[in-house]
């Protein structure tokens, strides 16, 4: 099987051109294809493959095995692998997801691809929709969840796929291993969650760790930082278009009127290579 490794902000993935390759073969070896240690080592397989609705189609398989609906750091990096491989030639394109339909603009100055800007569709706060256990058509604010006897106050996001949006003081003071999982399985979350940490720098300032539902402890989250945006404009903390910082760099995020999300950030290209699938 052919590969090419790239990442958003240390976001990292395994992208396969399933036009070519053995899909459902693919799938099935996702969790060992992901292993650090015996296979090439990512947080997910991103699998590009034909659509009847969009100009291409994403599949998102995490490095546990589950599939994900979306990936904001993966649709970056999407975008930019179906461009310069020549799937989809148009700068401005449309992507299936379990999600909906994305809408990715490659960012090129000067012949370089700079960002991607994506528009990552409607959030909403609704308890059906996120999902959140109790009352559907309720906004899921000011949610009392508790993890290594600590209580915290959490705001449920939807972009697609769940958030769990927590404001602290001090984010590099969260022991996030610890309480990651244990937030993800909260019984309030029928289909998990992701666990995003936040700290105000400012008004259009957040700095986020995140604990990704399916993943773990990973370096960026890019519908965590569009949850996490949409939950302290929510709460009157930050203003509609704020920079979040991650490990190791920032995502720009806008939100509109409408409650539509743009999320625009790096996507970069590691290597490329093949893999022995049979060997794993």
């Amino acid at each position: 099987m052919y590969f090419t490794k790239m990442h958003g902000l240390g976001n990292d993935f395994i992208l396969v051109n399933g036009f070519r390759e053995d899909a459902a073969a693919v799938v099935k070896n996702a969790k060992k294809l992901c292993d650090r240690h015996l296979g090439i080592g990512a947080d997910g397989v991103i699998l590009a493959l034909p659509s009847d609705k969009a100009d291409v189609k994403m599949r998102v398989i995490n490095s546990d095995g589950s599939e994900a609906p979306m990936c904001g750091n993966g649709i970056r990096c999407f975008a930019r692998y179906v461009f310069t491989r020549g799937i989809v030639s148009k700068t401005k394109m449309s992507v299936e997801t379990l999600a909906g339909i994305m809408k990715p603009e490659i960012i090129i100055i000067d012949d370089v691809i700079e960002a991607v800007k994506v528009d990552m569709g409607h959030y909403s706060l609704l308890k059906k929709d996120v999902p959140i256990m109790g009352s559907p058509d309720e906004e899921a604010l000011d949610l009392e969840v508790e993890a290594q006897d600590r209580k915290y106050i959490a705001t449920g996001v939807s972009m697609g796929n769940p958030h769990c949006v927590i404001f602290v003081d001090n984010v590099d003071g969260v022991p996030l291993e610890k309480v990651g999982p244990i937030l993800e399985n909260h019984p309030l979350f029928p289909k998990k969650t992701n666990v995003e940490f936040i700290e105000v720098k400012g008004k259009d300032h957040l700095k986020m760790r995140v604990w990704e539902r399916g993943c773990g402890l990973t370096l960026a989250c890019g519908t965590g930082a569009c949850a996490s945006a949409v939950a302290a404009y929510k709460k009157g903390i930050a203003g509609n278009k704020v920079k979040v910082s991650l490990t190791v760099g920032d995502l720009m995020i806008e939100i509109q009127d409408d409650r539509r999300v743009f999320m625009t950030g790096p996507a970069k290209e590691v290597y490329s290579g093949d893999i022995i699938l049979a060997g794993l």
